[in-house]
């Protein structure tokens, strides 16, 4: 019996390019998602339908596979005992190696607080006795683009740090080159961009890019919280969104790594160069 991969969150924006990988590679390929629609529309054949916090759906999606992809849960007070349950799935179906999408610097008391639901995870797979492989993603280079106000701001409280974003493609080259390869067992990577950039480079970056003035608001964690309060978020999830910005301010992003290099062949995607072929992801920003 080959080897069968299992790949979670298959039509994120992840998830989806991996599968698409592996299915490029001819590897045996098993999508999980929660959307049958979205799963039927993927280059695989065999797609389950399973939701994390389901064990017994989990447990089912997972029988034969060798090799469970598992893409992070979306944010949760929760999210930690989720991940529990799919690893706990992964284990009682016979899964033998987790490769987890996990967080740069993740750890019990990082500033960011989701980083700390990464290393939770972590612990929790080590715990299992499989094999696992952790890729500790910075932040996302179209996230950045997502951050900026339509009015050409982008504001939070990140002070003068630095943040060695990467993109969604090289996340899942590395990914796909891990799933498909051997001795990876026990290695953790940080996927990072090619270089560290500051929220002011970051604005002009997009300034360039965009044909108009953005700029980079510095707030203070009060003015942060205030400037989110339009949204009517819970707290432990604005939380989130600030401490996201404070670990920027702390230094706790700024890692720049060769493991994309590494693991791929090819060098990480710069924010430029990101930007210019993806007219697309700052679109909204040309319409003021």
């Amino acid at each position: 019996m080959g080897e069968l991969i299992a790949v979670t969150g298959a039509t994120g924006r992840i998830g989806r390019r991996v599968v698409r990988h592996l299915a490029e590679a001819g590897a045996d390929v098993r999508a999980l998602g929660r959307d049958p629609a979205r799963l039927a529309a993927l280059p695989v054949a065999d797609g389950r339908t399973a939701s994390y916090d389901d064990a017994p759906g989990m447990r089912a999606a997972l029988d034969g596979a060798t090799t469970l992809f598992l893409v992070s849960a979306h944010e949760a007070p929760g999210r930690v005992r989720t991940h529990g349950t799919a690893v706990d799935a992964a284990v009682a179906a016979g899964v033998r190696r987790i490769v987890y999408l996990s967080y740069l610097n993740a750890a019990p008391h990082a500033t960011f607080t989701f980083a700390r639901d990464h290393w939770h995870t972590e612990q929790r797979i080590r715990s299992t006795g499989l094999s696992f492989t952790f890729l500790r993603d910075s932040t996302y280079q179209a996230d950045l683009v997502a951050m900026t106000s339509s009015e050409g701001v982008l504001r939070g409280p990140a002070g003068d740090g630095r943040v060695g974003a990467v993109t969604h493609d090289d996340i899942a080259d590395a990914a796909s080159a891990v799933l498909l390869g051997d001795g990876h067992d026990g290695a953790t990577y940080d996927m990072t961009g090619p270089e560290a950039l500051s929220f002011d480079e970051i604005a002009a970056a997009l300034t360039r890019a965009c044909g108009r003035t953005i700029t980079y608001h510095p707030e203070t964690r009060e003015e942060a919280y205030a400037s989110r309060a339009v949204y009517d978020a819970p707290e432990w999830e604005v939380e989130g969104w600030v401490t996201s910005y404070e670990a920027v301010a702390a230094g706790e992003m700024d890692d720049v790594s060769d493991d994309v290099r590494t693991l791929t062949g090819h060098p990480p995607q710069s924010f430029a160069d990101f930007l210019a072929a993806h007219p697309e992801s700052y679109r909204r920003l040309l319409a003021f």
